[in-house]
């Protein structure tokens, strides 16, 4: 169920695309228990100017190589399930394709069960 939207300055190769994709799809599965075959993502590059951050909010050092990954899901997952998600993501990242853990940004956005329609004009998480 979640909709993964991954933003990243442009020039990057399609491998670098592909590691990012494939490692956080992968900690999603590892951390949210997300089904394998759950996999809906949409990855985004910017100019220079059209991705804006801070590169020393709260202490942390970003440099340009900044990925921000806005995960939408449904309701439900716990602290603890968070806390790993961002952890694995990260670790995972920093093993392929190299991104330094300070570039990684991350939000979830948690939407109810019933807003999801995957095809057919149907809600099928619908109760």
């Amino acid at each position: 169920m979640p909709l993964v939207r991954i933003s990243l300055r442009e020039g990057k190769t399609e491998e670098y695309k592909k590691a990012v994709a494939d490692a956080v799809h992968r900690a999603l599965v590892e951390a949210m228990d997300a089904p394998a075959q759950d996999r809906f993502q949409i990855v985004t590059e910017y100019l220079a100017g059209g991705l804006i951050y801070d590169p020393t909010y709260l202490g942390v050092q970003r440099t340009d190589a900044i990925v921000i990954v806005q995960i939408t899901l449904s309701t439900g997952r716990k602290l603890a399930q968070k806390r790993k998600l961002f952890k694995r993501m990260a670790e995972l990242l920093s093993e392929n394709p190299g991104l330094r853990p300070q570039d990684l940004m991350v939000s979830l956005v948690e939407v109810a069960w019933e807003n999801w329609s995957f095809g057919n004009g149907e809600a099928q998480y619908a109760l």
